[in-house]
């Protein structure tokens, strides 16, 4: 049966959301879905979980880390693999996501290849 897995890209920017979805448009059996900030995000997450999520830090309505405590206090989202794509280069923003439940942090400016690889590696393991 045939199956697409969906991505959740959730950055407050447009900009920053088409650029995601160009570096991971070349796998196969994905759809993405778009959120402009964490309330929205957690929205989308009630309608259908995603098979991966991609999250910035620093948005408007709801921070990164206050979605992963939300994904992490809530059974049926637990365990979705996120990865952190933020501007936030410091020690402490790096291990707050982690500790809340990211599967792997990035910084931007990203390189749309370890983008991929690190999406492809967490899509695969589930």
């Amino acid at each position: 049966m045939f199956c697409m897995r969906r991505i959740l890209i959730v950055d407050d920017s447009p900009t920053i959301r088409r650029m995601v979805a160009a570096s991971l448009n070349s796998l196969d059996d994905i759809s993405f879905e778009e959120a402009s900030n964490g309330l929205e995000a957690i929205e989308m997450l009630a309608r259908q979980r995603p098979n991966l999520m991609i999250l910035d830090l620093n948005m408007p309505d709801m921070h990164g880390i206050e979605v992963l405590q939300f994904i992490q206090n809530h059974n049926q989202y637990r365990g979705i693999p996120i990865i952190v794509l933020t501007t936030r280069y410091d020690a402490d923003s790096r291990k707050a996501a982690l500790d809340n439940g990211a599967s792997r942090y990035m910084t931007k400016p990203f390189e749309p290849a370890t983008l991929r690889e690190n999406a492809v590696s967490l899509l695969e393991s589930k």
